[in-house]
């Protein structure tokens, strides 16, 4: 739903009534992920899409029937038609689940708290159960990041805390996925499969060495939604004219700025210096965090060099097997925004655990599930 969060927000503020229908699984390829939502507003205005057209037109239809009868919420699977492919269904050959609910933010206004902090930017996670008992189908609760349960309630009762728990660490780890919770002794007698919409903090792609590499990577990495630094020690280079897509551009020792710098599992490095008296303090720090990427840029020579003078440093060879190097995919890149894509197209591929073989090439679904989330708080380290 928090792909239509701003407009969801404006209907709320209007305690305008409208439906909701969410995509809650999926089997096989299906063009958006779970959590995407379409809303339908009493006067027929339609906002968001589920499927990129194949079936919005019955999902239409049976958001303004709920939205008419008020009733329970209603599950409903749309799968390809053998008959007519351009039935209603999905030509991508994959199925949906598709949960549809009225919500009145006059009676519901948890929901229009937790949208509220979305517009506003703050992270939030927003659990909504999906199965389960049929009197809680559809409820949700909703937390901020760092902080406890804020906004709505399912039981009332133990199924609370172990569903704001499992919000919580998605949040940190900025995922939206399913998590299944109770009927296992747990204080919750019935499992539950609860969606968990995640707004999170944009992930961070810290970029050392203010080359011209790094400028178009800066600017692919804006596009791609990330918090972007750029750090290097030489003040003359890493001005604020020279990289307008960086969100902060420090002067500092690239070890120095690392060791000082929050990051966690969505973290991309990427050390485009190749020199060794920046590269091999930064990378022996950066391949002992928690981030869930570490690239650097240089020849096959460069590259056969710094992994010996990082073995020298005491560096294992498990962590050695970390590093990207030469950083890119092969593109046959060659100017600087090649190179950009060429960058990018890795860290995509090695964050989503994609092949980087061409799809003609490939087998299997196109989109597959997104690897299991690892949860944890952005650390900070001292300087080595």
């Amino acid at each position: 739903m928090l792909n239509i969060a701003d407009t969801l927000h404006g209907w709320c503020r209007e305690a305008r009534p409208f439906a909701l229908a969410t995509v809650v699984d999926v089997t096989g390829s299906a063009p958006l992920p779970v959590g995407t939502s379409v809303a339908v507003d009493e006067d027929g205005n339609a906002v968001g899409s589920i499927s990129g057209g194949c079936v919005e037109g019955a999902v239409y239809e049976l958001c303004r029937q709920v939205l008419s009868d008020r009733g329970a919420p209603h599950r409903v699977r749309f799968g390809y038609s053998d008959d007519d492919a351009f039935a209603v269904g999905l030509t991508c050959g994959g199925d949906l689940d598709v949960l549809v609910q009225c919500i009145d933010p006059a009676v519901q206004p948890h929901l229009a708290a937790a949208l509220a902090d979305v517009a506003q930017g703050r992270p939030t996670a927003v659990a909504q159960v999906v199965a389960g008992p049929r009197g809680l189908i559809g409820s949700a609760l909703s937390v901020v990041a760092g902080g406890s349960v804020t906004y709505g309630t399912l039981d009332g009762g133990p199924t609370d805390e172990l569903v704001a728990a499992e919000a919580r660490a998605l949040l940190r780890a900025g995922r939206t996925t399913r998590v299944t919770v109770g009927g296992n002794g747990d204080g919750c007698p019935e499992p539950l499969t609860v969606l968990v919409h995640v707004h999170a903090s944009r992930p961070r792609m810290l970029i050392f060495g203010a080359v011209d590499f790094a400028a178009a990577l800066s600017q692919a990495g804006h596009f791609l939604g990330y918090r972007v630094t750029v750090c290097d020690a030489r003040p003359v280079f890493a001005t604020r004219a020279r990289f307008p897509y960086a969100d902060e551009v420090v002067v500092d020792w690239p070890h120095r700025s690392l060791s000082r710098t929050a990051v966690d599992s969505r973290t991309a490095v990427c050390v485009l210096t190749h020199d060794a008296r920046f590269d091999i303090p930064l990378l022996r720090l950066a391949l002992d965090l928690p981030v869930g990427y570490v690239g650097a840029m240089g020849s096959r020579r460069t590259h056969d060099e710094r992994l010996r003078l990082l073995s020298e440093a005491g560096v294992p060879d498990e962590q050695l097997a970390g590093l990207h190097s030469p950083i890119g995919l092969d593109l046959g890149a060659r100017t600087p925004e090649e190179t950009a894509v060429s960058i990018t197209a890795e860290i995509i591929a090695h964050t989503n655990r994609g092949t980087g073989l061409p799809l003609s090439r490939a087998t299997g679904p196109i989109h597959r599930p997104l690897p299991p989330p690892k949860p944890g708080r952005p650390v900070e380290v001292p300087i080595p």
